[in-house]
């Protein structure tokens, strides 16, 4: 029996053999002719994904480091930036901000609630702010906010920037970047992208540019000027992760195969079978239901109160390893990611194991 466990964990993700196959190519040198062209190719397809007809980026980082360069890049010392806060992944960019020195307001939600355009309105009324930072996908509660209409009300504001954490949100939940008036959308390789972790890209906007341009102390490592001007000439200021963007390259390829919406579509019809169960089983959704996440749901242990160690170590008797939920609601709840790359049986397979557990 193989040895495997497959992951059902919100990143990472299970990774298919052919993209790790792809990682294995004779290196290149990131000077090269063919480098130049590896990353042309994938510019083309990323803005395709971003839905974005500006420039994309793409370095090797974790989504945390673009969190930085957002904030480091966006944000200038002497004016206030507005965070909205409900889950543990929107409380840690904020706290990223303040190390880097920035002014943070908050606007915040109970956990398991998403964000509503109006009290960011009433916000932005009351007080000019350099940007607006919101998750897309709250990973630790499955929550998706409403990009879209909070869009609308920040594109209202000339001088307030429209920046978007879709880390597990990307490629699996709807986002359309110029549609929706985003100005930065960062996200990382280890989620719905499907590959291993290491890389992460961003959407940026001529406004981010300008703004960054204001801004004296950019750092170094993420400084998106000097990203964007080597990314204009298909390469990056320092060393990429080359074997992570064969597999990327090779990714979206399959994804482009799929079709965009066909991925979102996926996604869905997971999330559906995800709540089905929890409901049925008499579990229940932890987050509000009209703004649930496509790509992880998780699920309310409060009333059936299972051991959710115990039901991770059944499970990886079966080889699937699960998570046992995120921040202050561990126990309490527990995550099933439905991201990337898993198809319907998979899905079954995970769902039925989790009732030879709890003896459904």
């Amino acid at each position: 029996m193989s040895t495997h466990k497959r992951l059902v964990i919100p990143g990472p993700v299970e990774v298919r053999e052919e993209i790790l196959q792809a990682q294995t190519q004779w290196m290149i040198g990131h000077r090269s002719t063919a480098f130049a062209d590896l990353y042309a190719r994938m510019q083309t397809k990323l803005k395709h994904m971003f839905q974005t007809e500006g420039r994309v980026i793409l370095l090797g980082s974790s989504g945390t480091g673009l969190w930085e360069a957002a904030s480091r890049n966006c944000i200038r010392d002497d004016k206030p930036v507005l965070h909205l806060i409900g889950g543990a992944f929107s409380e840690r960019w904020a706290e990223i901000s303040k190390a880097n020195g920035k002014q943070v307001d908050t606007v915040e939600v109970e956990w398991g609630q998403a964000h509503t355009p109006e009290r960011v309105a009433e916000a932005l009324s009351k007080k000019a702010y350099d940007a607006v930072c919101v998750v897309h996908n709250e990973t630790s509660t499955g929550v998706t906010n409403p990009i879209k209409a909070i869009g609308k009300i920040v594109r209202q504001y000339d001088d307030t920037l429209f920046l978007v954490d879709t880390v597990s949100g990307f490629l699996g939940a709807e986002l359309r970047v110029d549609d929706w008036g985003i100005d930065f959308a960062l996200t990382s390789s280890q989620k719905a992208f499907a590959l291993p972790p290491g890389m992460a890209f961003a959407s940026v906007s001529e406004r981010v540019l300008a703004r960054a341009k204001q801004v004296p102390f950019r750092g170094y490592y993420f400084d998106l000027i000097e990203i964007v001007k080597s990314g204009d000439k298909n390469n990056t200021p320092s060393t990429p992760p080359v074997s992570l963007m064969f597999a990327a390259d090779k990714q979206l390829d399959d994804i482009m195969a799929e079709g965009l919406e066909n991925r979102w579509a996926r996604h869905l019809t997971l999330r559906e079978m995800t709540h089905q169960w929890a409901d049925s089983r008499g579990f229940g959704v932890y987050a509000d239901r009209a703004h649930a996440s496509p790509t992880v749901t998780t699920v309310d242990n409060r009333t059936k109160q299972i051991d959710v160690d115990a039901m991770a170590k059944f499970m990886a008797g079966k080889n699937f390893s699960m998570d046992k939920g995120y921040g202050k609601i561990k126990g309490a709840t527990f995550r099933i990611a439905h991201m990337g790359d898993m198809q319907v049986a998979m899905l079954e397979e995970v769902l039925a194991g989790l009732d030879e557990f709890i003896g459904a």
